[in-house]
């Protein structure tokens, strides 16, 4: 794939993730989030902005690896599970914000994480670079799930 196209297609998903998951999450933050009790290991909230930045970005040039990459018998697949985790991944703002439920966030980063494990072995046969890409944002989705869990648990109903 040519690779100005490739581009294009890796980060625009990628983007609208971003978006969406922002559009959820904001309105939220400074009214229901600063309500609920959070963990002794909860970020402050400014860390959030600039880690997932940094995460978006990776994720579109690892995007960009397996689409500029030759077709193999694992392409289809890597695309196919990045697409689902990423659905994923804005859909978790869904739950857990827009929704204002800490348990159903926690069923969603579940499947997220699932999601990332499976798009990184699934990148891992067509690129490996791309899929060490990856890691980053599964380290960040394992903790994001940790701390979800905790406040599950503070949180009454």
């Amino acid at each position: 794939m040519n690779t100005l196209p490739a581009a294009v297609i890796a980060v625009v998903p990628v983007a609208l993730a971003a978006v969406l998951g922002n559009l959820a999450t904001m309105p939220k933050i400074g009214t229901w989030y600063a309500g609920l009790a959070k963990p002794w290991f909860n970020p402050p909230n400014a860390v959030f902005g600039p880690v997932w930045s940094l995460l978006y970005a990776m994720m579109a040039y690892s995007f960009f690896r397996i689409l500029a990459a030759t077709p193999g018998p694992w392409t289809a697949a890597a695309i196919a599970l990045f697409l689902l985790q990423l659905a994923l991944n804005a859909g978790w703002s869904f739950a857990f914000f827009a929704g204002e439920s800490p348990k159903r966030g926690l069923l969603v980063v579940v499947a997220l994480w699932c999601g990332i494990v499976l798009s990184a072995f699934a990148f891992w046969q067509v690129d490996r670079p791309a899929s060490v890409l990856l890691w980053p944002y599964l380290a960040w989705v394992s903790f994001a799930a940790v701390l979800n869990r905790a406040i599950a648990a503070l949180t009454p109903g």
